[in-house]
């Protein structure tokens, strides 16, 4: 069930990458049932928190148009090499102004309506400085998806320390920290869209 926004909470949405596996194609700006999937993205998260934030670091005016309906923000990284999702959640924790920054991939269409909820929930309970997702995994150990995170913005120069020593690797920024990991059974809600063929499926369904 959706839930009130967190007045703690900033959105962000990582649409900043290459889009390598779509063959250069930007992802969040790619259609799904007549909406970007950023917008797909953008009307989940929206409602759970105070403020949205979108990391794009091409095709800006689109991107700027689509925020507007949600009062967003869009913001880019301060490389221009697409140093990956790292670069992407420093930009969005030096721009909130919030104390808490959820962050999720603009290419995840059907992603938790209480993400926001139970990530800070679990946060609050470890007195942890990081919260992330996972599902059931096919082994019997879970699956984690670390850019489904809520991050204290206070992590922001650790962060950018970490970068400037050459740190591209999520999990292990992540395993500086306290971290809470958070079990959701719907798989399906972290789906992400890795292909144009994924999205020519999706749009068949």
């Amino acid at each position: 069930m959706p839930t009130l926004p967190d007045r703690r909470i900033t959105g962000l949405i990582l649409a900043g990458g290459r889009g390598a596996r779509m063959g250069g194609a930007d992802k969040g700006l790619q259609i799904l049932h007549g909406e970007t999937l950023a917008r797909h993205v953008a009307k989940r998260i929206a409602p759970q928190t105070s403020a949205l934030l979108i990391s794009a670091n091409r095709n800006l005016d689109a991107y700027r148009a689509l925020a507007v309906p949600f009062g967003a923000s869009v913001i880019s990284d301060s490389s221009s090499d697409f140093p990956g999702p790292l670069a992407g959640i420093l930009s969005g924790l030096r721009a909130a102004h919030t104390e808490l920054v959820l962050c999720a991939p603009c290419d995840s269409p059907y992603l938790p309506l209480d993400l926001a909820d139970r990530l800070a929930a679990a946060l609050d309970a470890n007195r942890a400085d990081i919260a992330t997702a996972t599902t059931p995994g096919a082994d019997g150990q879970p699956s984690v998806h670390p850019v489904f995170a809520l991050l204290r913005r206070s992590l922001a120069d650790d962060l950018a320390a970490c970068l400037d020593r050459g740190e591209r690797k999520v999990r292990a920024w992540y395993a500086r920290h306290m971290t809470a990991e958070v079990g959701f059974a719907d798989e399906r809600a972290f789906y992400n869209v890795n292909s144009l063929q994924e999205l020519a499926d999706l749009e068949r369904e």
